[in-house]
């Protein structure tokens, strides 16, 4: 055993620095908890181990809100992107979805810079190799060298270190994400204490030398001209815009793959965990898909400062001399070299339903916990509970009640929701079809949910919140205004047979044309003289998609009425569900495993039928009942 001294005490520790640590350790700081985050390697600070990305579909959600609630993700991407697109930008407004590309070394040293100089906030490189647990009540953790440091909390973002394998082909390398050291110790020390573990994998592609491609044999992929930024805090900013490139793969790709799968991790047997639907190798690809030609791969810029192209829709495990073959079947890759090869990692992580909605453990006072360890997949979700992991380790400090989000407030909601309550048997990705408000939890409005919240938890500062507040204003100063000014008859008609709208018969308020579809405001320019010259692009978004949604969004605040209702019908923590006689026995052992906090949860749990949510509620009656008697 390693002699061991004492380090110091703080608040909070959080064990890794990767995307969920760098928020629950800025979110704990920022609410004046003394909080210390410690990483293996501080040189892997904020690391994007694969897509150099931040955003995307549902995900994209998930960072609005982050910095909704005065977190650090869509900050940090605003200072390091290198293009932004909104995707599904043709449809509806509740999915579009932003998603911009990173300069993934400058993401890094800008996350790292904000750590360094957040006052409360001790940042140390030291690999964690015991928790220190009495009573179960965390009280500390110790490192590799012998430092002993004690806490009130502790959070544990661990990712993809613990207990990580990398495959490539044949290969099996003990290592972490990228080449760096992983854990193993911890893993153990858990185990010990009772906290079981179980095997998921993820992987990632190639990156590639960009002097040994050819652009011209590829389809250049721009980004927006009129982009979006992440933060509510920012409303422009200059960009040297880096491109993106599509290219296909083929049948002479499918058939070096295909002849080789002898030389896949995946499919020798090696890798034991369980990896990504939503993310798949491009062999489950291209066996799952057999009636596709060919796969879009998008050739992505890593930085600026850098020729590592990263390989996008090209994840794989196979042998590093099969990779160099089947990418050279490419066009614009026929003389590609690889600088990093693709590869698998099989890591440590929990069953997240050992987790309150809180992401505190059931079974250790003051233990929480975040991203990937809590069998999520990706840098968006990760961060997203990293951010509630550490408010909530803050506030038991502070002895305030958890801070919980539910399916009706944000996607954070659901993710946190969907992962406690339901569980997942694979790495659990977000996507706008698992939110069934999503229509009141869109991108646009995020501020408008949340930062409220997050000023009254002390993490949104001041100036956040009177920027906020004096949107807030021009918003409500702006439908007024709509509401109360008039347009002449034969002003409006005039734009109405311009682009095809039916004629009116009098003169309107401008409110009125606005909630029709086809109306925007840059249809009004010519004859709305009345309008204020502070409205920026987002707030113009906000008011058109609150008119012309009018009557959706009201069905959908009915629904979350109703969704309220039994979210606020509480179940007492010490119900004994497995002494109710009438519940199935599937459902006694779910609910009692679970200990749902509220009528609502209960009903969500897989196993848990109508029936049984009905004899719980005659049962929970019943209870009332006895003890007012």
């Amino acid at each position: 055993m390693i002699r061991t001294f004492d380090a110091g005490s703080y608040d909070c520790i959080v064990v890794g620095a990767g995307h969920a640590g760098c928020e629950a350790a800025l979110a704990s700081a920022r609410m004046g908890i003394e909080t210390l985050i410690l990483s293996i390697n501080l040189d892997s600070i904020a690391m994007m181990p694969c897509n150099p990305s931040i955003g995307g579909t549902g995900k994209g959600h998930l960072v609005k809100e982050i910095d909704a609630l005065g977190g650090e993700m869509g900050l940090n991407i605003d200072r390091s992107f290198l293009q932004s697109k909104m995707l599904n930008a043709s449809k509806g407004p509740a999915v579009h979805s932003l998603r911009a590309q990173a300069d993934k070394h400058q993401y890094h040293v800008e996350m790292k810079r904000v750590l360094e100089n957040t006052e409360h906030l001790a940042v140390k490189q030291g690999e964690v190799i015991a928790l220190v647990i009495e009573n179960k009540i965390i009280k500390g953790v110790i490192t590799q060298t012998g430092a002993h440091y004690r806490a009130k909390t502790v959070i544990l973002a661990t990712g993809t270190y613990l207990g990580g394998k990398i495959f490539i082909g044949e290969a099996e390398i003990l290592s972490g994400p990228n080449g760096l050291a992983a854990s193993y110790a911890l893993g153990d020390s858990m185990r010990q204490e009772g906290i079981e573990l179980r095997r998921f994998k993820t992987g990632t592609p190639a990156r590639v030398d960009k002097r040994s491609l050819n652009f011209d044999k590829m389809e250049v992929q721009w980004g927006d001209k009129e982009y979006e930024l992440f933060s509510f805090m920012n409303d422009s900013l200059p960009l040297d815009e880096m491109p993106c490139w599509l290219t296909y793969t083929n049948h002479h790709t499918h058939e070096v793959i295909l002849s080789n799968l002898d030389k896949s991790g995946l499919f020798t047997g090696s890798i034991e965990g369980t990896g990504p639907r939503y993310c798949p190798s491009i062999e489950t690809k291209i066996l799952k898909f057999t009636d596709k030609e060919r796969h879009q791969l998008f050739i992505e810029p890593e930085g600026r400062d850098t020729n590592e192209m990263y390989v996008q829709g090209m994840s794989t495990s196979m042998a590093e001399d099969v990779q160099l073959a089947f990418m050279r079947t490419i066009p614009g890759l026929e003389n590609v070299e690889i600088m990093r090869p693709a590869y698998a990692i099989e890591y440590d992580c929990i069953d997240p339903q050992v987790l309150k909605l809180s992401l505190e453990f059931k079974t250790v006072e003051g233990l929480f916990s975040a991203g990937q360890f809590n069998g999520s997949s990706g840098y968006e979700e990760a961060a997203a509970q990293g951010l509630i992991a550490g408010i909530n380790a803050a506030l038991k400090v502070q002895n305030r009640d958890a801070f919980i989000l539910d399916r009706s407030e944000a996607y954070i909601g659901v993710l946190i929701d969907d992962l406690i309550t339901k569980g997942t048997d694979e790495p659990y990705r977000m996507m706008t079809s698992r939110a069934e408000y999503r229509l009141i939890l869109r991108q646009d409005n995020a501020d408008m949910r949340l930062t409220e919240k997050g000023y009254a938890l002390g993490i949104v500062k001041e100036d956040r919140y009177k920027r906020f507040k004096e949107k807030m204003r021009i918003i409500d100063d702006e439908m007024n205004r709509l509401a109360t000014t008039n347009l002449k008859m034969n002003d409006v008609n005039i734009i109405l047979e311009a682009i095809g709208s039916s004629k009116v018969m009098q003169s309107i308020k401008i409110i009125e044309l606005l909630k029709r579809p086809e109306i925007f405001y840059r249809h009004l320019v010519s004859i709305d003289v009345t309008r204020p010259a502070v409205l920026s692009k987002d707030i113009i978004k906000q008011i058109e998609v609150s008119l012309k949604y009018e009557g959706y969004i009201k069905k959908q605040l009915q629904q979350i009425d109703k969704f309220k209702d039994l979210e606020e019908r509480k179940l007492p923590i010490e119900l004994d569900y497995l002494n109710i006689e009438n519940l199935r026995l599937e459902a006694r052992q779910k609910l009692d495993a679970i200990k749902p906090a509220s009528i609502g949860q209960a009903s969500r749990i897989s196993g848990v039928s109508p029936s049984d949510i009905s004899v719980l509620l005659v049962y929970i009656e019943q209870m009332r009942r006895k003890k007012n008697a």
